[in-house]
């Protein structure tokens, strides 16, 4: 997966566009409220190293797991309407900066594949679907 990193730009990409994505997060009422009190300098290098990791690039990422690291958030009413607005800007942001489509795609199924534990469900099939 290490293409995909060199790919968008390595790490100066990856540097503007989590500067870029939080200015539009936190314009947004929808979700501007998740960060009240956050240390957004603190919140920016963590998410840098994050994408960083997630897009193939070297492994700095020293946070907390998806799932412990946003539970205090899913208490707070963190569900699928807040992780949408965040994947849209997400998206937003990449466009912005000229990041062809098909990266696009690939960052966006690599943040769809974190929203079971983003907003702390059972990645287990439960009994009913299970027989399906």
């Amino acid at each position: 997966m290490s293409g995909l990193y060199d790919a968008i730009g390595g790490e100066p990409a990856v540097n503007a566009a989590v500067d870029i994505f939080y200015r539009h997060v936190l314009s947004d009422d929808r979700i501007a409220h998740f960060f009240d009190g956050v240390d957004m300098e603190r919140q920016a290098q963590k998410q840098k190293a994050f994408l960083t990791m997630a897009f193939g690039g070297p492994h700095n990422y020293t946070g907390l797991d998806m799932r412990k690291g946003h539970a205090h958030l899913v208490k707070q009413g963190l569900n699928d309407s807040h992780f949408d607005a965040v994947v849209e800007h997400l998206s937003i942001t990449l466009t912005e900066l000229n990041v062809d489509q098909k990266h696009i795609d690939q960052v966006m199924a690599i943040a769809e594949s974190t929203r079971e534990d983003v907003l702390g469900r059972s990645t287990e099939p439960d009994a009913e679907t299970a027989n399906v």
